[in-house]
């Protein structure tokens, strides 16, 4: 499967190289705002061993719809910015490609403009697309449902330099009918990302907890949407939609 990554930042570079080293994944360009490394080698840029193509390209220096009829892909990976998507959005949906958005937060603005893309294409936003962080949240949901008396609170811990409250604890709490006042942050040191739901019951706890130990943990999030989403219907979709259905069939085994 052909891959456009958008975004080249620290997270971006760690997507790229979990794509370089799938086989079943061939990385075809990243695109980033700045002309630093433009028509570089990804592989090469990375000091990775690899044949794939993989062309670092300015996003200054071409539009989308030049890019796409040039070097057509599957799906585009974007983990640049809020603006990422003014780029690429409507030469991909009019091209039928598969778009998965790694960026933690949008305004409804842009969550609308998504609604009307998937009209075209398959289109999937998480807050967090890390496999383990969105099982948190299903069976985080499940736990409610099945005990919606208990105390919920939420901690998330962050790298110092991170001022708001995470994209994904906001969304544990909406979820899971939590107030954002039981949503309380760390920030210390170099924390890529840790969040924990706490159930509290009259006379035992339950912590929830899940830690990214590194960015690449994205990457991983990111090509599993690109295989689950290649034979879904056209529409927005969530980890968790595409997680769902496993746990159906832990729960109704054959």
């Amino acid at each position: 499967m052909k891959i456009g990554l958008i975004g080249f930042g620290r997270t971006g570079k760690a997507v790229a190289e979990v794509v370089l080293r799938n086989p079943h994944f061939c990385l075809e360009w990243v695109v980033r705002h700045s002309k630093i490394g433009h028509n570089s080698n990804v592989p090469e840029y990375l000091g990775i061993d690899s044949s794939e193509p993989g062309t670092i390209l300015c996003k200054q220096t071409l539009t989308a719809d030049e890019l796409l009829d040039r070097r057509p892909v599957d799906a585009i990976v974007d983990f640049s910015s809020v603006t990422g998507i003014d780029f690429y959005g409507e030469e991909a949906a009019k091209r039928e490609i598969t778009i998965i958005s790694g960026v933690s937060q949008y305004d409804e603005s842009v969550l609308d403009r998504f609604k009307k893309l998937s009209k075209g294409t398959r289109i999937l936003w998480s807050p967090n697309i890390t496999l383990g962080i969105n099982f948190l949240m299903v069976a985080a949901k499940a736990l409610r449902q099945i005990a919606p008396q208990a105390n919920i609170h939420i901690i998330e811990e962050h790298f110092r330099e991170k001022q708001d409250v995470s994209g994904t604890a906001r969304r544990l709490a909406e979820e899971l009918d939590v107030n954002s006042t039981e949503i309380s942050s760390v920030r210390a040191g170099g924390i890529v990302g840790t969040h924990e739901v706490l159930f509290g019951f009259p006379f035992q706890t339950l912590r929830i907890r899940h830690e990214s130990i590194a960015r690449q943990a994205f990457g991983n999030g990111a090509l599993f949407a690109a295989s689950e989403l290649m034979d879904r219907e056209r529409g927005l979709y969530r980890m968790e939609d595409l997680l769902q259905p496993y746990f159906a069939q832990s729960l109704n085994p054959t």
